[in-house]
C-alpha cells in the first residue's frame, strides 16, 4: 500500500477517534455534574429531596456505566469495530427512547419536557458524530479487505 494510502487511513483512524472521544468528553461531563451537583438537577425531572438527589446521581452513574463501549471504540476503532457499533446503536436506543418517552408526557409539564428535549438534541448530536466515525472506519476496513482479495 503507498505511503499516501497509509497516511490517509491513519488520518480516519484519528478522526474517529477524536469524534468518538467528543462524545465521551460530553457524556462523563454531563454524569460529574450529575453526581457532583444532583440537586441542581433534580428539579427540570420535576423531583425534589433526597429521592430527587438519587435519581439525578444515578443517571449520572449510569452515564459513567455507558461510556465503556465508546471508550474501546475510541482507543482502537478498527480492532474494536463492535464497541463503535454498540456505541451507535446504543445513542440510537437513547434518542429514540428519549422521543417516545417526550411524547408520552403531558404538555403541562413543560419543564420536564424542555428537560427531555435536551436529551434528546444532546443524543442525536452525539449520534452524528458516531455515525461519522463509524462509517469511517467500516468504509476503511472494508476497502482493506477488498485489496487483500
Amino acid at each position: 500500500m503507498p505511503a499516501e494510502a497509509v497516511q490517509r487511513e491513519a488520518r480516519k483512524v484519528w478522526i474517529a477517534r477524536v469524534l468518538v472521544a467528543i462524545v465521551i468528553f460530553v457524556n462523563l461531563q454531563a454524569a460529574l455534574q450529575y453526581l457532583l451537583n444532583p440537586n441542581a438537577y433534580s428539579g427540570a425531572f420535576e423531583l425534589e429531596g433526597i429521592p430527587g438527589m438519587a435519581a439525578v446521581m444515578g443517571v449520572g452513574i449510569l452515564y459513567v456505566m455507558w461510556q465503556v463501549p465508546y471508550v474501546f471504540a475510541a482507543v482502537n476503532p478498527t480492532a474494536h469495530r463492535l464497541s463503535m457499533t454498540e456505541a451507535v446503536l446504543m445513542q440510537a436506543i437513547g434518542l429514540l427512547g428519549e422521543t417516545w418517552l417526550r411524547s408520552r408526557i403531558p404538555v403541562e409539564h413543560t419543564v420536564l419536557r424542555n428537560s427531555i428535549l435536551r436529551y434528546i438534541v444532546f443524543d442525536a448530536g452525539g449520534l452524528v458524530l458516531l455515525v461519522v466515525a463509524w462509517s469511517l472506519v467500516n468504509k476503511m476496513v472494508i476497502a482493506q479487505k477488498k485489496a487483500e482479495d
